[in-house]
């Protein structure tokens, strides 16, 4: 395969998230331009003092305001929480930049490198994967963003509060401003900062996911090719050459170059995006029993909110506990291809040459949520478990 196909393979698996990411100025690659560079910081900064100042903190002090009345205060945090987990992943991603362009740069050799066509297929499947996420995800967080910020065509407020600040011109997200709003163009003004505000933060919240997503499946796809020449290796005459290759390949995946910055990255978003996810399922999942119980205040579209809105939250965390368990599924199938190799046909100083990689092949990878347990489906169980119990728990306290 030229360079030119190689570069096209690419540009197909990488470039919609490089695009989206440098929309909201979040790619990690640094722009060899200065003007650029500029430009993709001042969107950064921008799109965050946007959610800070425009969402954050006027929900913080809605929160404040409304203390006290436990259905208010639920519909609050169905927004503050999504809110201040999207201000820490553009944290994340900035804090972390340096390692996260070094991730791409080896994500960009492995695409330019010579590989055979196997596992070429393998890239190319695992990036279909991420871009068929990427573009679902971003067509969902656009969508859910529109219906809620356009009351006026809809005829339906979603949620049970309305804005203290004023109750004849509310805002579509409750937040509390220190200034009145009722008179015009003040509420259109605020009006379109908060839209611009949402759809920036729904935006960013799913592209951080996805580009975590990227990193996994690449990683798995490696995994993967690694797998595929260990099957022949005993078919093929430079034995030791190409053992040495794939030993020196795995040792780069498993060590602090790939996984582990992975890890050492996200860990603490994953376990924020953990605790966050079952809040928010069992707020949701006690607000649509709510209504339900409740015929008066049940609607077709409040109730189509919570579902979609909970659906989301499982999709999120399901598709994170599905990636760690195919990283944890691979790293497995590469400790069994050492073991199940024809060593037994090679002379006994190259077989003992195996040992390397089946030691290394012993040391599971995965991805964890905080350190303190890996994103497999288990865990997504336990959500499940979780946020069942926690939904229990609202149900009684409000009876």
């Amino acid at each position: 395969m030229d360079s030119s196909n190689k570069y096209n393979d690419l540009e197909w698996a990488i470039g919609l998230h490089r695009s989206v990411l440098n929309m909201i100025g979040l790619w990690p690659q640094q722009n060899k331009d200065q003007h650029d560079e500029f430009f993709s910081k001042f969107r950064m900064l921008f799109n965050t003092t946007l959610i800070i100042f425009v969402l954050i903190i006027p929900a913080l002090a809605q929160l404040i305001k409304i203390w006290g009345d436990m259905i208010q205060i639920i519909d609050n945090l169905q927004f503050t929480l999504p809110f201040l987990l999207s201000i820490l992943k553009i944290f994340i991603m900035w804090y972390k930049k340096k390692v996260l362009s070094l991730l791409i740069n080896i994500i960009i050799k492995d695409w330019m490198r010579v590989k055979m066509n196997k596992e070429r297929n393998v890239m190319l499947r695992n990036a279909r994967i991420t871009r068929i996420l990427i573009k679902g995800g971003i067509f969902v967080a656009i969508f859910a963003a529109f219906i809620r910020m356009s009351p006026t065509f809809f005829k339906q407020y979603f949620g049970h509060v309305k804005n203290l600040t004023n109750l004849e011109k509310s805002l579509p997200i409750p937040t509390h401003y220190w200034y009145d709003i009722s008179n015009s163009p003040i509420y259109e003004l605020t009006y379109l900062a908060q839209t611009i505000s949402v759809f920036t933060c729904a935006l960013t919240y799913v592209v951080i996911d996805n580009f975590l997503g990227l990193l996994i499946l690449h990683v798995c796809g490696q995994m993967e090719s690694l797998h595929l020449r260990l099957l022949n290796l005993g078919k093929d005459p430079d034995f030791r050459a190409v053992l040495k290759y794939n030993v020196k390949d795995h040792i780069r995946l498993i060590s602090c170059r790939f996984v582990e910055a992975i890890d050492d990255t996200f860990n603490l978003l994953l376990l924020g995006i953990i605790g966050f996810s079952c809040i928010l399922i069992s707020l949701l999942g006690f607000l649509m029993v709510n209504a339900i119980n409740q015929d008066s205040h049940l609607s077709i579209p409040k109730i189509t909110w919570y579902f979609s809105a909970i659906a989301s939250m499982l999709l999120q965390s399901g598709l994170y506990c599905t990636v760690g368990e195919l990283l944890v599924n691979q790293s497995e199938k590469i400790h069994r291809t050492t073991y199940e190799c024809i060593w037994y046909t090679l002379n006994l100083k190259t077989a003992k040459d195996l040992t390397l990689i089946m030691l290394c092949a012993k040391r599971q990878l995965n991805i964890t949520a905080g350190k303190i347990f890996p994103m497999t489906m288990t865990t997504f169980c336990s959500i499940l478990k979780t946020s069942m119990g926690y939904i229990s728990m609202l149900l009684a306290v409000r009876n």
